[in-house]
This record gives structure tokens, sequence and C-alpha cells, in this order.
């Protein structure tokens, strides 16, 4: 099936270098301060009560997870999935509330506001890493052992463009990454795990690290090579939004084929069937 580039946006959970971009941003707003915590919506009020007025240590990113560590031994743990959102305010004074705001952090440099998260909830420490455990490595993260991604793919047999967005194989790829990362290394996506090569994870693996800290760095993906996205006599695809390679497109940038789709893990997989033979 063709990619229309024209089509609907697809409402999508955020990417990993997009949740390590919010904890480093709200890190210089919110962490070595005390931090008031409120629910102006209301459901997460008993829940806020906890950690008001507590001073927040650390904010810690893992894939698409975020954590918050309290002074008082408390952890906060939140999910954005498809429709969550924060607001960020700056300055002493909290403004109204825009819409349903279910947590609401101010200090005296800010207010963040949470709105349609997925996860929004106080934990112990414990039961923070009983969901790390669950997650696979995360290539934005110093403790991360890519040898732990090579042996889980390697004992699948699903296609390896389903098993890139099994968050318990690797932590933090989405349906952007999964294409660009597989076109960048000529991967059909519909290849079974099993039938991969350790140098084909590897590859893979690197690939992911140095994409996804480019989006952090930039604050958007761009996965085209500044080279490529150079050449004489061609419109520059980093202008603005998304430049990628096949993700969204109706032809192949480096080849010119038509673009492909194959419904891999519940998404459309982009991919061109020439530079990633079959």
């Amino acid at each position: 099936m063709r990619a229309r580039a024209g089509s609907g946006t697809v409402a999508a959970i955020p990417e990993g270098h997009t949740i390590h971009r919010i904890a480093k941003d709200h890190t210089k707003l919110l962490v070595g301060r005390p931090v008031a915590v409120s629910s102006p919506q209301g459901r997460f009020q008993p829940s806020a009560a906890l950690v008001d007025g507590v001073v927040l240590d650390r904010i810690e990113p893992y894939g698409k997870h975020l954590f918050y560590s309290w002074a008082n031994g408390h952890v906060g743990h939140v999910h954005l999935g498809l429709f969550g959102r924060f607001r960020v305010h700056l300055g002493p004074e909290p403004p109204e509330p825009i819409g349903m705001v279910r947590m609401r952090m101010s200090t005296d440099a800010a207010t963040v506001d949470l709105s349609g998260p997925t996860a929004c909830e106080i934990l112990t420490k414990a039961e923070r890493n009983v969901i790390v455990a669950r997650l696979g490595p995360d290539p934005l993260r110093r403790d991360a052992k890519p040898s732990v991604v090579v042996e889980r793919v390697q004992r699948s047999k699903q296609p390896i463009g389903a098993i890139l967005l099994d968050q318990r194989v690797i932590s933090g790829l989405g349906n952007v990454y999964r294409a660009e990362a597989l076109f960048l290394n000529g991967i059909h996506p519909r290849r079974p795990g099993n039938e991969l090569h350790a140098a084909e994870v590897e590859a893979l693996w690197s690939t992911s690290v140095a994409m996804l800290r480019r989006g952090v760095k930039d604050n958007r993906i761009i996965t085209v090579h500044h080279l490529e996205d150079d050449r004489p006599g061609r419109t520059r695809l980093t202008k603005r939004g998304t430049a990628t390679y096949v993700y969204h497109r109706d032809r192949c940038v480096r080849c010119g084929t038509a673009v492909e789709t194959a419904d891999l893990g519940g998404r459309p997989c982009y991919f061109c069937p020439v530079c990633q033979p079959a």
C-alpha cells in the first residue's frame, strides 16, 4: 500500500526523545525546589497531597515514562499516552488552568500543567522498579545494555518491524524512529527477528541512539543526514516539520521509489522496497 503524505494526522504516543527533552527542560524549573502540587481537575488530588510542598529531587526519563523522585521517598509516574500533554507557564504566579488539568506543579520559577495522560500516579520506589523491570533498554540512557536487545530480538520469530515497537525489547522507539532505523540499515520490516545477525541488531541499536540523541538536541525528529539534505538542486527537507527518508512519504528520498507500508505492531511501518529488499 502506498503512503499518502497528505493523509490525516493520526494521534501517536510521543517517542523517547520527547520524554527525555521534557525531563531536561522541566528539571531546570522544578528540581531542587519545594513544589506545590495540586489537581485542578480533582481526580489526582489525594495523590497530589502526598507530595504537595515537598522538594523534588529528580526527574528521570525511561523510554516513554517519566518518574519524579520526591524528597519524602514518593515517586511520581507519568505516561502521556496518546493524548497527554504538558503546558509550561513561566513566572511565579500560576495562571488559571486551561482545560482539564490532571496535575499542576508550581515553583517560584514556573507552573507545569499536565492534561490527558494515560498514567499519573504516586508510587513507592519498589513499584517504580517493577515498571522499569518490564521495559527494554532505553537508547538514551547511559546504563542501557544493547546486548539485551540483541538477545531479545534474535529469540523472536516476530517481524522486526513489530519487535521494535515492543517496549519490552527496546524502550522509547515509536513509529517514526522504527521506520527510519530499518531504512537506514536496509532491513525489510517483515524479516523475522531470529533471522537477523547480531551485527544487524547492533546497527539498529546504534542508529536508534544517534537519531534519538539528535531528537533531544533539536527538539524534533530529523533523520535525514545533513550531507544528503544539502545536495545541489533539491529543496531542503529539514526546514520545518519532520525530515524523514520514508516515514509518511510518498516516495523514498534516496531512490524515488514509491514508499510502501506493512501493518506491524498495530501501526503502518513505512519502507522502500528497493532500499530495503525482502
